[in-house]
């Protein structure tokens, strides 16, 4: 293939990317950016104070509640379920396997949430709660901001098995990451923006260990680590170790949404094998995508925040499906039947997740 034909060939994936950015418009008609412009004005500054309040002392609940709105919208839509703590009739998401122990930011969702009934009784659901902190999350991590449709509702059920079969996880192939996001009608691109959540946010151990010394039941480590991050990740993760050791997702700049991801997969420094997938599969479509966003932090965001919409928009409920929770752990008039756990709040910021 000629220079010309290459470089023509790269500049039409890179127009690609672009207009997949400008093609995904917010069209779910029953859901609207002014949904409480007169029943709840100051919903947006309310939930902005409590996280800003919050992120002063823990920089990290940022990333963690993007993840945590993520985990909701991928089992069963943008409803909340994730929220449900078990009772006689429910079986929460968050013993779910890739849940357990590792969600954070469930106890700031409810500090939202009875600051939002303080001004607002009844009127914004806990649906709208997640995707309003995860955008305000990204403003405050230094990242792009969006226009937030409004208008959930929450669900009245969690789904324990789909918490388990559909939330991709650290070790999966490219293959499997595209299968597991297909299901949420969510395209390649879509993968790949929406992993650029890593640029912030800490891991266990535990998630990535593997990758350190015996990579696939080879005896070991991946191939597509860089050398010198191996080097630096076996000491904070020894060889049979606890697990629960925390590093950051992005060495360079880790609570600051950016593009320094993409950097990253480029040099292998990628550290769950879900994200270096993107950029190691050999031939796959994901990588000049990844170099596009590498080299262009703008398209970045514009693809991220086109994502991050879409994906809110994922089965929601709207009109008089569902109902506006009083308390986010548990559906009205079920709070007495409570038999296991409170909201917990996980000491750790495990990431189980591909995002």
């Amino acid at each position: 293939m000629s220079s010309f034909s290459v470089f023509t060939v790269k500049v039409t994936l890179f127009c690609v990317v672009v207009l997949l950015a400008a093609s995904q418009p917010f069209s779910n008609a029953q859901l609207d950016n002014s949904f409480y412009r007169d029943t709840c004005p100051r919903v947006h500054s309310i939930v902005r104070e409590v996280l800003r309040n919050v992120s002063k002392s823990d920089p990290r609940i940022l990333a963690s509640l993007i993840r945590l709105h993520f985990h909701d919208c991928f089992v069963q839509g943008c409803d909340a379920s994730v929220l449900l703590n078990s009772t006689d009739t429910i079986v929460s998401e968050q013993t779910a396997a890739p849940n357990n122990n590792s969600l954070r930011g469930l106890d700031v969702v409810n500090q939202i949430k009875t600051a939002v009934e303080n001004a607002c009784p009844g009127i914004v659901s806990c649906a709208d709660i997640l995707a309003l902190a995860a955008e305000i999350s990204s403003v405050l991590a230094h990242g792009p901001d969006w226009k937030v449709p409004l208008g959930r509702r929450d669900s009245l059920n969690a789904s324990f098995d789909l918490a388990n079969q559909n939330l991709p996880g650290p070790n999966f192939s490219l293959d499997q990451l595209k299968s597991a996001f297909e299901r949420q009608n969510l395209n390649t691109t879509d993968l790949v923006a929406l992993s650029g959540a890593h640029t912030i946010g800490r891991a266990q151990c535990r998630f990535f260990v593997n990758r350190l010394y015996d990579f696939n039941s080879t005896g070991n480590p991946d191939p597509t680590l860089n050398t010198t991050l191996l080097q630096a990740l076996r000491a904070i993760c020894p060889n049979g170790g606890p697990g629960t050791n925390l590093t950051n997702l992005d060495l360079s700049t880790p609570d600051r949404l950016d593009s320094n991801y993409y950097s990253n997969l480029q040099l292998q420094n990628g550290l769950l094998r879900s994200d270096q997938e993107l950029f190691s599969t050999i031939g796959a479509d994901t990588i000049p995508i990844v170099n596009s966003f590498s080299s262009n932090q703008t398209l970045f965001y514009e693809n991220f925040k086109a994502s991050m919409i879409k994906m809110s928009t994922i089965q929601v409920l709207t009109g008089t499906q569902g109902e506006i929770r009083a308390h986010c752990n548990f559906v009205n008039g079920n709070s007495a039947t409570l038999t296991t756990l409170p909201t917990q709040q996980s000491s750790e910021d495990g990431v189980v997740s591909s995002i």
